[in-house]
């Protein structure tokens, strides 16, 4: 009779188990001085082993002749245990043995010795299952077992157990697995069953099974049904994924705002039977996967792409902000949450996401109008968009006017006035005119660093606008002189020097800061106004 490739496959010692070294040490440590705890927990997510364990456990605890914390497999204790002809290692589902009369009978149990085993093992998977009344008649018994029985508790759900179960037992956290044991494994498997299995293809069925082994081995035989070589575009029809490459050509045109190519894909998924909410998590995992590049330093670490797979989402990423990705997965999860109440209208929430992820100005929510601004500053900053020139005023025309209109001035006013104006262009600070200033929005954050060790400096600080200039400096505008000298008075300069350090994450000197004093009245505009102003004028 044929039989499963998981089942095949299943690990018979701890030494066969991979990915679980932190737990398979301990467990042979103590089958070797035979330290066996009372109580076992076993919790992690599926796949991961915890059942595997829990069994070859009841059979090291039995063995007649353990062979370095492994059970041996050939004494008639390991025999029994494998063939289930024993009724010492009792295995119980507690999703449908739930109640406390199951329970109860387990109570009724332990007080009887063993009949062919030294030890009673009960192995209890799914304990999270099992009805409050349940836990409270399991409590006393799972505390102080005679010392003939064992108890091995398993769950995926590990917060749904009473404090009082996980106190009394020895807990085991099995972990996901990693893509690369994982491919490993693979590989192994399919060399032995004679497939032929591409690396690529061995990695990306890892991927997919998102760190369980038996997941993994599951859908490597599903690609191997038809013993063609199994190969990752095999493996995508299989499985119905799209491919990473795929999903970085929609993000591509999400970028470019081509509608046409957008629909195209949906309608091919659509024909092509696939599930459009596959496509959507892909979609939204290669989102995640552009926000970690974004936002991180190191993203290979927090990234499981082979290296042609991370330069491809670098150079996607980069058609994005952090507030555009941000505002996009916003809008993905919301989608994903609509496609799973109402199957029907997958097609059309995918189309009008997309539609919305191309084209903010049909969306007024918050996220999206930040997704815009930050796209203007971007452009802005780079040189490829000229910010708006500021309003003339009147009354500074009116002004030159009138000195077009005095008499002429004796030749020493002239020098005089021009002696005038050259000291006063000493000590004026270059016009907004002629740079470009963008505001710095953890100025609030500086400001709040400053007051916890220079409370009044921080006070004035806080009244005054600080920006970024193009050549790099830090601007900060007061009000007045007043408050300019009372801002660098009791360590204000080396205050805000240090606190502009730590908020913008990089070293600024006292050269890097410019402080200019501006009345109140003749303050410029900033960036950002002059932006508001010509949006309001178009």
């Amino acid at each position: 009779m044929y039989q499963a490739l998981y089942r095949k496959w299943r690990p018979e010692t701890f030494d066969d188990v991979y990915g679980q070294d932190h737990i398979t040490s301990v467990l042979k440590y103590e089958a070797i001085n035979g330290t066996f705890s009372h109580a076992y927990l076993f919790c992690g997510s599926r796949g991961t082993g915890k059942t595997t364990c829990a069994k070859i456990l009841s059979r090291v605890i039995n063995c007649l002749d353990p062979k370095d914390g492994n059970p041996c497999g050939k004494c008639a204790a390991c025999r029994a245990i494998e063939s289930g002809t024993t009724t010492d290692v009792l295995e119980m589902d507690a999703a449908s043995n739930n109640g406390v009369e199951d329970i109860r009978d387990i109570r009724d149990e332990v007080v009887y010795a063993p009949s062919d085993l030294k030890y009673r093992v009960y192995i209890i998977d799914e304990v999270h299952m099992l009805s409050v009344s349940a836990f409270n008649a399991l409590l006393k018994t799972l505390e102080e077992p005679p010392a003939h029985v064992v108890f091995i508790l398993a769950t995926t759900e590990l917060h749904k157990l009473p404090a009082t179960i996980i106190s009394r037992c020895q807990r085991f956290d099995f972990r996901r697995i990693s893509t690369e044991v994982l491919a490993s494994r693979l590989s192994y498997i399919a060399e032995q069953e004679g497939l032929v299995l591409d690396a690529d293809a061995a990695r990306l069925i890892s991927r997919q099974a998102q760190g369980g082994m038996r997941d993994a081995i599951s859908l490597l035989e599903l690609c191997a049904g038809s013993r063609m070589p199994i190969t990752p575009q095999f493996v995508d029809d299989t499985i119905g994924s799209m491919g990473r490459e795929s999903m970085i050509k929609v993000a591509g045109a999400v970028a470019e705002r081509d509608f046409d190519a957008l629909f195209d894909v949906i309608d091919k998924t659509v024909r092509s039977s696939k599930d459009i909410a596959i496509f959507w998590q892909e979609l939204i995992s290669l989102y995640r996967d552009m926000l970690v590049v974004k936002t991180t330093k190191n993203a290979a670490s927090y990234l499981d792409l082979t290296d042609s797979e991370t330069q491809m989402l670098e150079a996607c990423a980069a058609n994005f902000t952090r507030e555009t990705l941000v505002y996009h997965c916003k809008l993905l999860d919301e989608a994903l949450i609509t496609m799973q109440k109402a199957n029907a209208v997958k097609r059309i929430v995918a189309e009008m996401t997309l539609v919305r992820m191309c084209d903010p100005v049909l969306d007024t929510s918050t996220q999206a109008l930040l997704s815009r601004i930050a796209r203007l500053e971007e452009a802005i900053a780079s040189g490829a968009v000229a910010p708006p020139t500021p309003k003339p005023n009147k009354e500074a025309k009116a002004v030159n006017i009138e000195k077009t209109s005095e008499p002429a001035v004796t030749s020493k006013s002239k020098q005089t006035a021009a002696t005038d104006d050259k000291s006063k262009a000493d000590v004026e600070p270059a016009s907004d005119k002629t740079r470009t200033l963008r505001p710095i929005r953890a100025w609030n954050e500086v400001v709040s660093r400053i007051a916890e060790g220079h409370p009044v400096p921080a006070s004035f600080f806080k009244t005054a606008k600080a920006f970024t200039a193009d050549d790099g400096k830090i601007v900060i505008k007061f009000d007045g002189d007043f408050q300019r000298m009372m801002a660098e008075r009791d360590g204000g300069l080396d205050a805000i020097r240090g606190a502009l350090s730590y908020c913008l994450q990089k070293q600024i000197t006292q050269a890097d800061i410019v402080i200019e004093t501006q009345s109140v009245t003749q303050a410029e505009d900033t960036l950002l106004d002059l932006i508001l102003d010509a949006a309001d004028e178009a």
